[in-house]
């Protein structure tokens, strides 16, 4: 199953042959993946080099955390009819000393709301990391990441604010240990509610 039609099939396609960026290490790839009757949206920040050379989002260990975190298989994951993977730039934007380098700034004004017009069917957003919250968010966050998740609760279930799944994040899962005690049974079961109600 896709989950595509007509007019968003047109829009990935515009997206994945954008060329927006000048300058980038790896050059351009946009990766994503949506789906209209996907309902479950993931906003993260960018590629890393890893995926961009496998050619799908998520592929490495970043992915099989929040997979675990989601309590979904590979497959499930990369249905486009049950997954929206729309990241805040879609191209690896290259690194910097702290690690990757933020998301390209030319890619949400250009991309992010059509693609997000496309699609009807969203009932929870996770919004993964800094760049996203202040997308999704906005005023609503909080001064630091690990203050807004805290406060989960006030956005659930419509949306759940994350860190980042990334290896380089492991202090912060440690030093957090409420976040997998408390929030990933619940996230967990959202999600199987909502992949179960999908035909």
């Amino acid at each position: 199953m896709t989950g595509d039609t007509g007019p968003l099939d047109t829009l990935l396609k515009n997206v994945r042959a954008c060329t927006i960026c000048d300058g980038l290490p790896l050059g351009p790839s946009p990766l994503l993946q949506a789906g209209t009757g996907a309902k479950i949206l993931i906003a993260g920040q960018a590629p890393g080099s890893k995926t961009h050379e496998k050619g799908r989002p998520f592929d490495d260990q970043s992915g099989k955390r929040l997979r675990n975190w989601l309590g979904v298989t590979e497959e499930q994951f990369y249905d486009p009819a049950l997954f929206a993977i729309i990241p805040m730039g879609f191209c690896f934007p290259g690194t910097g000393k702290g690690g990757d380098l933020p998301p390209r700034t030319e890619c949400a004004p250009q991309w992010r709301r059509p693609l997000l017009d496309h699609l009807p069917a969203i009932e929870l957003t996770l919004i993964l990391g800094q760049y996203a919250l202040d997308w999704h968010l906005g005023d609503a966050k909080s001064k630091t990441l690990t203050a807004t998740v805290e406060r989960w609760e006030e956005f659930w279930p419509d949306a759940l604010p994350l860190p980042h799944p990334s290896p380089r994040n492991i202090r912060w899962f440690k030093a957090n240990p409420w976040f997998e005690a408390d929030v990933i049974s619940v996230l967990q079961k959202r999600v199987a509610q909502l992949i179960r109600k999908h035909p």
